[in-house]
């Protein structure tokens, strides 16, 4: 059994090799830099004089952890899944190889591979979720990197050198401390709280917030408020916006409203303040569900993964018995994760580099769009994702309206995560306020920037074991044959985003084994160590209406709710992410 990769056992081993795999992550892969000198500067959450910090999510995620009140708050540190003393950055090699030519050599989409069991809502949910999660805010105005241009290098002229700001200094950190390795603030809510649609800080909250009867602002047409100075919705967090992150944004502050409606006719003496308070922890608690038992595995779809993320969940013994008769034991394998005792492991909770830079997931989205229309399938419009992004996403909105856009994602594949596959448009993104870059190679000099391992020091590190060839990394000859060039023969110099979107991937997977070590550990630890899934998982907290409102409801469920125009086209769906129906397939366009 243990000389065969884990996902090619039979479906009861490869569980427990994964809980094996959990287990072991736990123990040797959390490591905290909270602990790193400070000088005083680290946030501190002030409790409310009414005491809701108790009972309720705050604003900047303070007081999850009753005993550490800052744990996981905006403003802190990322934590690390390697020794912290392994992520301090080679200087001398941050522009080797060329992260502009790894791009241009092996990045570059050359033409578009589908990820065919998947949608684009799938691509734009992940998005999603990660603006709820980690942002290292704006980078650094006079620190910035160049990044050599070879001489044939189409990058236009303009805008040579590329230029790249530094991420922005940590402000915790004494000046001058050069004995310990650098460290990066969040400026999010750690939290799996819906900051990207809450915002994480009281001042963004307020504003987004109707203060009438618990509700979210929307502006008469049912969509966000605008913001006039970019043109983009007014939303938690609205950095890299697009037309996918817009249906989303606004679908779950509809949720919220909706969820508002229902808890104000069940207690109708509550203030905006408990209405709004209640509602927030069951539409975070929903999206964290459907992100657990519906997105994953629907990107990772092997059947050990089917089974693992609906026990991280309901437990083993499945959501029939859980609902029926509530937890069996404190055991989250029996039980599930969500109402089992509150656990940090090894480590207080923070989200972690290492975290960031596996969910470096760019090649899922197309560089082209066709927009239809639900109701009879004609073409409304044919564009591309610079057209449907930025300033220019709301006017689509506008013009195009949510069902047809909801419906054009859900027929139309993402792109399979791989090298070749890089989105061409993000090799040369104009960013609304005119800064000209080349994202995968920015990506790749971020990883190196803060210290995450390349690719064969990170593999072994979180205990997958070092290649000891290019041919280990991908059976694809000619792709071997392209890192072994443009790595100079070293092996051991190939950046984690390579080697990842280089490996062959298990079946049914959508992205790489070496990303999902970090996923076993962290998905679940973003359960475990919140008080709001864990422990604080109970009617007192959410009501009974709110927790059976998240065992019953799912993502179609929602689009459902409120896009009834969609019904046909999800009929037979069993997942929202996979592709819906093409309703007009057959229609002469």
């Amino acid at each position: 059994m243990s000389k065969r990769p884990w996902h090619r056992l039979p479906t009861l081993f490869a569980l427990i090799k994964l809980a094996q795999f959990r287990r072991t992550l736990r123990q040797q892969n959390l490591h905290d830099t909270s602990k790193l000198p400070t000088k005083g500067q680290t946030p501190i959450p002030t409790p409310s004089s009414d005491k809701s910090h108790l009972r309720f999510r705050t604003a900047d995620g303070g007081f999850n952890d009753l005993d550490t009140p800052e744990m996981g708050m905006a403003g802190t540190r990322f934590g690390r899944n390697v020794p912290v003393k392994e992520t301090d950055p080679d200087e001398a090699k941050l522009m080797i190889p060329n992260p502009r030519v790894i791009s241009r050599k092996v990045m570059t989409r050359d033409e578009f591979r589908p990820a065919s069991s998947l949608n684009v809502m799938a691509a734009a949910w992940i998005q999603f979720q990660n603006h709820g999660w980690f942002n290292h805010g704006d980078n650094q105005p006079d620190n910035k990197f160049d990044i050599p241009l070879e001489k044939d290098d189409p990058w236009p002229k303009e805008h040579r050198p590329m230029e790249v700001g530094k991420t922005i200094v940590d402000p915790t950190r004494p000046e001058g401390d050069t004995a310990n390795p650098p460290t990066f603030i969040n400026t999010l809510s750690h939290w799996w709280d819906g900051s990207q649609i809450y915002g994480s800080d009281q001042a963004t909250l307020d504003k987004l917030r109707s203060h009438v009867d618990g509700k979210m602002r929307l502006d008469d047409q049912g969509l966000l408020p605008l913001d006039e100075a970019n043109s983009i919705d007014t939303t938690g967090f609205n950095d890299n916006y697009w037309v996918g992150l817009s249906l989303l944004h606004t679908l779950f502050v509809k949720e919220h409203n909706t969820l508002c409606d229902h808890l104000k006719q069940h207690y109708p003496d509550w203030t905006d303040h408990e209405l709004f308070g209640h509602a927030r922890l069951i539409n975070a608690a929903l999206m964290a569900k459907i992100h657990t038992v519906e997105w994953t595995p629907g990107i990772l779809g092997h059947p050990a993964l089917q089974v693992s993320m609906n026990a991280n969940w309901w437990g083993i013994l499945g959501k029939h018995v859980k609902t029926m008769y509530g937890r069996i034991s404190d055991s989250e394998a029996l039980s599930g994760i969500v109402g089992s005792p509150t656990d940090h492991h090894t480590a207080p909770y923070y989200l972690t580099e290492e975290f960031v830079a596996v969910y470096r997931l760019h090649p899922l989205i197309p560089d082209d769009f066709n927009i239809y229309s639900v109701k009879d399938g004609h073409l409304r419009k044919a564009t591309n994702f610079f057209e449907v992004s930025g300033k220019r996403t709301r006017a689509l909105v506008e013009e195009i309206g949510l069902p047809d856009l909801f419906y054009s994602l859900g027929i139309a594949n993402p792109g399979a995560i791989t090298l070749h596959n890089y989105p061409r448009f993000l090799q040369q993104l104009v960013r609304d306020n005119g800064e000209v870059l080349d994202l995968a190679a920015v990506d790749i000099l971020r990883d190196r920037e803060r210290g995450v391992p390349r690719y064969n020091r990170f593999r072994e590190l979180i205990g997958r074991g070092r290649v000891k060839s290019f041919e280990e990394i991908t059976s694809n000859p000619i792709w071997a044959k392209e890192l072994r060039q443009i790595y100079n023969n070293d092996l051991d110099s190939v950046d984690l985003m390579v080697g990842m979107f280089a490996e062959d991937l298990p079946a049914g997977f959508g992205f790489s084994d070496t990303a999902f070590r970090i996923f076993i550990l962290m998905a679940s630890r973003r359960l475990k160590s919140d008080r709001f899934f864990t422990k604080d998982y109970r009617a007192e907290i959410y009501t009974q209406f709110g927790l059976d409102w998240i065992n019953n409801n799912s993502m179609l469920d929602v689009l459902r709710r409120h896009h009834p125009e969609l019904q046909f086209t999800l009929r037979g769906v069993n997942n929202a992410f996979a592709p819906w129906k093409n309703l007009w397939r057959n229609v002469v366009r």
